[in-house]
């Protein structure tokens, strides 16, 4: 029986046309490419399951952290120490450990000066500064550990090994460091009217993450790309001149010492108030009686819970406000804006913590309630960037564009704060899902007053698919900088956007993603997680889309081939051909005109794709056809839309 039907098979096949049996199109679209299996390069474990979640083993370590420091404001430093509490949950057990020292990319022996170039950019460092850190000493149990320091990363060698499964080591690392003025547009100081405003970030020495994945990620930090960070508790305080004001990641534990007794009562009016209170106003900036009387200094205590990271600003020139947020399960947390004097009336400060608060409100209810207890939005001189609870935006932005980068910062206590991702070597995972985002707030926000309206696809594909555009799949410090604002900002959330609008539809993906960011909050996912989860909770082959738009820079171009009748006679329908020239295969959208006045719509799913570039099908129409047209909505980003749409200039 198996021998008669092997050769009736190949006796079929030899029938077959050989047209039919090519694997690639002429088009050049090639099915068997795009719509390839095994496209998952590893199978599902008990760490990482095969759906896409945390498996019933997952781990990851843990890192506490203990900080007291103190901040000159005459010599610009920052001068302490920090205690790590590490925790060892991975099944390895560690002899050595490694961390981060990012501000060792401000000294010019850095890797990071030598790969900047000449003309600069916005992580640049400053050619007159010189900075990094002095470590004064590693210690445990208060014995020197031996240690060496590697650029912007340190190895910690332990006396013992740290035993897997649960063990722990506590050792301190005394530091410091000058503040540049221009910390690569993620740290700095700005010279005000009023005084200096430090935004303090990457400030003390971090773990380097330990996972399954990669073990120790020690990819050198050179500017461009971001981070990736264990989670833990970290408290920390900040001494500071008097006159200063600090805000910072986390709750602030002692207000009692450091405020005023009429700022903690404002503090708890704005606590309760959708308005934003006044907790030091423009006039008080320069008023002794706005600090407590009696001290040169003082000592503010934080503690941010489950975290990531922490950072803090610091001046005596700062303006305060606050409101509150309110969360879901009525629960609620304070927006905060600290600014200086001069951002003036008219610009877009005065609404900062209205902004904060209405974004935060949305993406909490979008995605995840939002998890700390203040968000305060910082002017100075970095134009934007996050942290847990605390974000750095232009002094200089006004209106809209304040409104546009303090929604895009605080996206991104989604991610990559609450959804840990790899951002060194994945920026698309939080940049790119923050972008996304951040068009729906947009909509959301005091019923759309920022909104741009839907992003028109006719002019992305010449930027998407350019000669010279690279893959999004690419760690940041590779890609182009003149690429990396579409690779990891927009490409990515546009993508995002199809998914929605195009294939899945609002409901379905809306729910997937949710789904995606409850399964991994606070923990670790890989971009293979995050494909494997949406398509499990969808119920979703979506292999060929990742395949196609965030692994390789496949184009899209469609096109509407031509009509025709069944039986010549176009009451009983019309026989449309369409084809995928592209090397991505999408679904289709078709709007046709009939000559008595109808106008219809056509939904093809991309499995039409699967035998080849060329498809036809049967609309149900009563009359001939004056127009059909691929894309109506224009959501699409075709690279040629000179073949979109086919008409029947005797129609007309």
């Amino acid at each position: 029986m198996k021998k008669i039907y092997l050769v009736a098979c190949l006796l079929l096949t030899a029938a077959i046309p050989v047209s039919v049996l090519a694997q690639k199109d002429s088009t050049g679209f090639d099915p068997h490419e795009a719509f390839a299996p095994d496209f998952y390069p590893y199978l599902g474990d008990n760490i990482r399951a095969a759906d896409g979640t945390p498996g019933p083993e997952y781990w990851q370590n843990r890192a506490d952290y203990d900080i007291a420091v103190t901040l000159d404001d005459q010599q610009h430093t920052v001068n302490g120490k920090v205690t790590i509490s590490y925790t060892n949950n991975s099944p390895q057990s560690l002899s050595f450990l490694w961390l981060q020292l990012d501000q060792n990319i401000y000294s010019q022996q850095s890797r990071g000066v030598a790969v900047t170039a000449l003309n600069g950019g916005r992580w640049a460092n400053a050619k007159n500064f010189d900075g990094g850190y002095t470590i004064s000493s590693v210690s445990l149990d208060g014995k020197e550990l031996s240690h060496q320091v590697t650029d912007s990363r340190m190895r910690v060698n332990l006396p013992s090994t740290l035993k897997a499964k649960g063990g722990k080591i506590s050792f301190t690392i005394s530091f410091s460091y000058t503040v540049p003025e221009y910390g690569t547009d993620r740290t700095g100081r700005l010279n005000t009217k009023n005084g200096w405003i430090y935004e303090i970030a990457q400030w003390y020495p971090r773990m380097c993450v330990y996972d399954n994945v990669e073990g120790w990620n020690t990819l050198p930090y050179l500017g461009q790309g971001e981070f990736y960070l264990e989670y833990g508790d970290i408290t920390y305080s900040v001494t500071v001149p008097a006159s200063h004001i600090v805000v910072g990641s986390g709750e602030l534990l002692n207000p009692q010492e450091v405020l005023t007794a009429e700022q903690q009562k404002r503090w708890k009016v704005a606590a309760a108030s959708d308005k934003t209170v006044m907790l030091r106003s423009a006039a008080e900036v320069t008023q002794a009686s706005s600090r407590p009387a009696g001290k040169t200094q003082l000592t503010w205590k934080f503690k941010c819970v489950n975290t990531r990271d922490v950072a803090f600003a610091s001046s005596k020139a700062f303006v305060w406000d606050a409101a509150r947020i309110n969360l879901p399960h009525g629960k609620t947390a304070l927006a905060m804006s600290a600014y200086p004097a001069e951002v003036g009336s008219d610009s877009g400060w005065g609404r900062s913590t209205e902004y904060v608060k209405g974004s935060i409100e949305f993406y909490s209810k979008y995605l995840y309630p939002y998890s700390y207890p203040v968000a305060v939005n910082v002017a100075g001189i970095v134009a934007g960037m996050e942290y847990p609870g605390i974000v750095f935006c232009g002094w200089k932005a006004t209106r809209g564009g304040l409104w546009g980068v303090t929604s895009h910062e605080f996206g991104h206590n989604w991610f990559p704060m609450i959804v840990g991702s790899n951002e060194r070597k994945y920026p698309w995972m939080d940049e790119g899902f923050n972008t996304f985002i951040n068009g729906l707030a947009d909509k959301a926000f005091n019923n759309g007053e920022y909104d741009g309206g839907h992003m028109n696809a006719d002019m992305l594909g010449r930027y998407f698919f350019g000669e010279k555009m690279e893959n999004i799949y690419n760690i940041p410090d590779v890609i182009q900088p003149q690429n990396l604002g579409i690779l990891a900002y927009l490409k990515p959330g546009y993508g995002l956007q199809l998914l929605r609008d195009n294939i899945l539809g609002p409901e379905r993906f809306d729910s997937a993603f949710s789904y995606y960011v409850h399964q991994w909050a606070f923990k670790h996912p890989t971009p293979y997680d995050f494909f494997r989860c949406i398509e499990n909770y969808s119920g979703e082959t979506l292999d060929w889309f990742w395949r196609g738009w965030y692994l390789n820079k496949w184009s899209i171009d469609q096109g509407v081939k031509g009509v025709a009748y069944v039986d010549n006679d176009p009451a009983k329908g019309a026989i449309i051909t369409v084809n995928n020239f592209g090397k991505l295969p999408m679904p289709v959208t078709l709007e046709i005109k009939e000559a008595n006045g109808k106008t219809g719509r056509a939904h093809l799913p991309v499995e039409v794709w699967q035998h080849g570039g060329e498809w036809k099908f049967v609309y149900k129409s009563t009359s001939k056809l004056q127009e059909v047209k691929l894309d109506p909505d224009k959501t699409v980003p075709d690279v040629n839309l000179s073949n979109n749409t086919w008409s029947d200039k005797a129609g007309f």
